[in-house]
């Protein structure tokens, strides 16, 4: 791709031309501490010496007595200057002097930059890696010398000067680190348009040096903004056009096209990436208008083995939007090669990322290790996904019935010689048109028929399925598909529609047959239906292997940005494996899924399974008459339903008929799960299915099926009144451990199956996840040691063992409180207050008469929020009242005595709000996180507002 008004050489203004000497930065910049600040001479080929401004922590850990393992060499990109680099700088002396691994971090101004010399040139991408190749000589030299091995670092253009600078020092690299950056410009995209308008010949010099206009523009992108005082810290080296002229050259040497000076230096950096065999890690903000993910992308390919972390909601300036250094301190301190790191290590787990950032280092973690053999993996029982539509290939018994086809058709059954044709005629036609091993396929289809045999298609293939269903929202699914960065989109007309004017990534096929202007319009290639032409003759690749990535589930959201989860294929078939086995489902089961992560099991488990009619966007659309007909038709003896969809059918259970009842009196076990589930609730459903054992599984999305407890186990438990949510034992293979709290609410106890110890719950299980995707930050923290390659998970959750082997969940981890009294975990107080019951008499007093009421007045759900710093955190009830509350207040007299008289713990105050935050997946799980921040400015005298 060449520019039009790119010119093969550049010229500065006249006013930028003139030299000008190296000098120190003043005093007084924030986060800058001058002691880091020192001046280097370095020689230029043929232009004599030339004076560099860099920020170097060396002289400063030399007068401690501190011997470095290693430097960081961090090169600035346009138009910062090495200020970018002062929190790495000063958390690294930090880290060193409290006696951490101690890293020498030398951040430069590059030449025309920063507080360096100007010396009044042009300096092309060739030639700035070559300079920087002067100073680290120059270095070198001193009486410091260059303490090796050396890890680069670098951010913008910047980082393309680095690698430059890494490709052809290969003796002394020893890693890789990068911030924003790209190395490539595909040839069939646009330059960024930022970048796009400053290159056009009348608006390059105004833009960028008669003006700080480019400058302002790139300070403008932080997220949260920078504060005055950090913004007049990066424009200190820029007073004045005279002091701009590096910004506008630095613009102007962007190589976009053939023609341009820097593509032959680009091209060869590009390339050389490739045969760096160093670690690296990627630190990315994916909101940056100018280096977005698809360089990321870029990188990737050419660096397969880096560990990535996207920091969701950072942008261009990541450095600013987030703590990087101690992020990128971490992962030193993880690359034993890189520097000598003792060996009591090598076992250690990670720390909550909130600990890692304030820390600005990782520290140890207690060993896992007590003695126990690993769980047996399953290996030697392996059934790829596929295995039942191989095995029943040639049956026509019912493979999975749809009831909202969204064909015109009542319901769609399909066999399983119909089922296994068509995923083996789709896995041939994806193979047709280019879909390989690894490359990621998003699925924007509902759940039903079409959902299952194209997901079956693709895995068996080994293209990695990307599901980030629509309960997600608009903005959370593009979110989620963006970052997952699929090469392929298969979608309905309405993902389809959503991709286009999102500008979502991949190949874009229709699940339907479109008119053709409409397929322009969405740009779609193919149609699932030419896709089973395609691949008429079933020839198919080598099948994947139980070690290759199948999957990147996306988690609710409810807990944060929804986060994508890797699965294997034997992780996968672990699952099902689990299922199996915990509940007998397998060939001849007939299976109802109403929960959507699994509506797609049925096939793998050899089960018969339905959709039942239902908005799978919002689980509350569910009715029991829709899962009386869904059991009728395949007459399933397992339902599996959501909290919040198992809701829904009891609410509608007096519209079922007699024949209804019949139907739903066949099953013989009932499941809910994705959020605690009430007694009240579970005993309800029962009612409904007499005959059926009802049970409720704990996991996440990161580990499915964990521990398992029914109705009447649910009884037994409350009778023993332990605190918190029974949710029974481990299942199978899982194991699970409790890491105490510590008297700050951190998890920072040994793992224990002590009974009666608070603390966050982590896991271990062969059908655990492999890993977040691009998350890398997140993904260590979630580890908890390793042993004989086994993988611990840290859930998150909060809660204890009881004598009998029961997990109790007490609440979230970040939802614990610490008072000035102690910790107290939410969830056994908010059940407490969930019994207020108030006499007819007080609910007059407390204005909750005279509306319809189904059952006696009072607190219909809880939530117990901390408000003010951690330590001396007041405790705040917010409440949904029964029947509900017309308008956000504070509780009457009556109902607020009621409330405070059952919590065990001192309230200082109650709120009524009509309805509380819920997550959009399970419409369950509260989010006490904005509850507590939206209960603080009520408390601090802001508007009653709805939550």
């Amino acid at each position: 791709m060449t520019h039009p008004r790119q010119q093969h050489q550049y010229r500065l203004p006249r006013a930028a031309a003139t030299p000008a000497p190296a000098s120190l930065p003043p005093e007084g910049l924030p986060g800058l501490d001058p002691a880091f600040s020192r001046l280097v001479e370095a020689g230029e080929p043929g232009a004599g010496i030339r004076t560099w401004h860099l920020l170097d922590n060396g002289p400063v850990l030399a007068s401690r007595g501190i011997t470095p393992v290693g430097t960081v060499l961090c090169v600035h990109g346009n138009p910062t200057w090495s200020y970018l680099w002062r929190s790495l700088v000063t958390q690294a002396t930090d880290a060193a002097t409290r006696g951490e691994e101690a890293w020498r971090v030398i951040a430069v101004d590059q030449l025309e930059m920063g507080f360096s010399e100007r010396t009044g040139t042009v300096r092309p991408l060739a030639r700035r890696v070559a300079d920087l190749g002067d100073l680290t000589d120059a270095l070198g030299a001193e009486p410091l010398g260059l303490t090796g091995p050396v890890v680069t670092f670098g951010h913008d253009w910047g980082g393309v000067v680095s690698l430059g600078w890494a490709i052809d020092h290969p003796d002394l690299l020893a890693g890789v680190l990068l911030l924003n950056t790209a190395v490539h410009q595909p040839e069939d995209a646009a330059i960024p348009a930022p970048l796009r308008l400053a290159l056009q010949g009348g608006v390059l010099g105004t833009a960028t040096v008669t003006t700080p206009a480019f400058l302002d523009t790139t300070l403008a992108l932080a997220h949260p903004p920078l504060s005055a005082a950090v913004k007049r810290a990066y424009r200190a080296p820029y007073r004045g056009a005279a002091r701009r002229g590096g910004i506008g050259a630095f613009v102007a040497d962007i190589p976009v096209g053939p023609g341009s000076v820097s593509t032959p230096e680009l091209d060869r950096i590009a390339s050389g990436l490739r045969g760096l065999e160093v670690p690296a890690l990627l630190l990315w903000g994916p909101t940056d208008p100018i280096f977005s993910d698809r360089y990321l992308d870029d990188l990737l390919d050419r660096l397969p083995d880096a560990d990535v972390h996207r920091f969701e909601g950072a942008g261009h300036l990541v450095a600013e939007d987030v703590d990087y250094a101690a992020a990128a301190l971490t992962w030193l301190a993880d690359r034993a090669p890189l520097a000598a790191v003792p060996a009591a290590l090598t076992a250690a787990g990670p720390v909550p990322v909130e600990s890692a950032r304030s820390a600005g280092h990782s520290r140890p973690e207690q060993d896992v290790s007590d003695g126990e053999p690993a769980p047996e993996s399953g290996r030697g029982d392996y059934r790829p996904l596929w295995h039942y539509l191989d095995e029943f290939r040639e049956s026509d018994d019912i493979a999975l019935v749809d009831m909202a086809p969204g064909h015109g058709a009542a319901q769609l059954s399909v066999s399983w010689r119909e089922l296994s044709a068509r995923v083996r005629r789709l896995a041939g036609g994806l193979y047709q048109i280019g879909v390989r091993k690894g490359d990621r396929v998003s699925l924007l289809v509902p759940p039903g028929a079409d959902l299952t045999a194209v997901l079956y298609a693709c895995v068996r293939i080994g293209a990695v399925v990307v599901v980030a269903d629509a309960g997600l929202g608009l903005r959370g699914l593009t979110r989620a598909v963006r970052g997952a960065r699929p090469d392929h989109v298969i979608g309905a007309t309405p993902g389809l529609v959503a991709a286009r004017a999102l500008g979502w990534p991949g190949q874009k096929i229709a699940a339907v047959t479109l008119a053709r202007p409409l397929a322009r319009l969405l740009d779609v290639s193919f149609t699932v239906a030419e896709l089973e032409s395609l691949g008429a003759d079933e020839g198919l690749p080598p099948e994947p292997t139980a070690a290759d990535t199948a999957a990147v589930l996306f988690t609710s959201g409810s807990t944060g940005p929804a986060k994508g989860v890797v699965y294997t294929n034997g992780q996968l078939a672990a699952v099902s494996r689990a299922l199996r086995e915990q509940y007998g489902v397998g060939p001849g089961t007939g299976l109802v899924a109403g929960f959507a992560p699994f509506a797609l099991l049925g096939p793998a488990l050899g089960a018969r399974s339905v959709t039942p009619d239902m908005d799978v966007t919002s689980p509350k659309t569910l009715t029991a008459t829709a899962v009386a007909a869904a059991v009728a038709a395949i007459d399933a003896s397992v339902v599996f339903l959501s909290p919040a969809a198992l809701t829904n059918v009891v609410a509608t259970a007096a519209r079922l008929t007699p024949a209804d009842r019949a139907s739903l009196a066949a099953v013989r076990s009932f499941l809910s799960a994705g959020a605690p589930v009430a007694e009240p609730l579970l005993a309800a459903a029962a009612r409904l299915m007499p005959d059926a054992t009802a049970h409720t599984p704990y996991g996440m999305t990161e580990g499915l099926l964990m521990t398992d407890i029914t109705l009447e186990g649910i009884r037994v438990a409350t009778a023993a009144s332990a605190g918190g949510v029974c949710v029974g034992c481990p299942t199978g293979t899982t194991r699970i451990r409790i890491s105490a709290l510590d008297d700050r609410g951190a998890a920072t106890g040994a793992l224990s199956e002590e009974t009666g110890v608070t603390g966050e719950i982590v896991v271990s299980a062969p059908h655990v996840e492999d890993h977040y995707d691009r998350l890398w930050l997140t993904d260590r923290a979630a580890r908890r040691g390793a042993i004989a390659g086994e993988r611990w998970h840290r859930t998150g959750d909060v809660g204890h063992l009881d004598a009998d082997g029961r997990l109790w969940v007490e609440g979230r981890l970040p939802h614990v409180i610490v008072t000035a009294e102690g910790v107290v975990t939410p969830v056994g107080p908010e059940q407490a207050i969930e019994r207020v019951r108030l006499t007819p008499r007080d609910a007059v007093t407390a204005g909750m008469s005279g509306r319809p009421n189904p059952g006696h007045p009072g607190v219909a759900r809880a939530a117990l929020v901390g408000v003010g710093p951690v330590g001396t955190q007041q405790l705040v009830a917010v409440v949904e009242t029964s029947p509900p509350a017309w308008r956000v207040g504070l509780a009457t007299e009556a109902l607020a005595a009621a409330i405070r008289t059952a919590s065990p713990a001192p309230l200082a105050a109650v709120l009524v709000v009509p309805q509380l935050p819920t997550d959009i997946r399970h419409n369950s799980k509260i989010d006490r996180s904005r509850l507590a921040r939206w209960a603080g400015g009520i408390l601090s005298g802001g508007r009653m507002t709805r939550p």
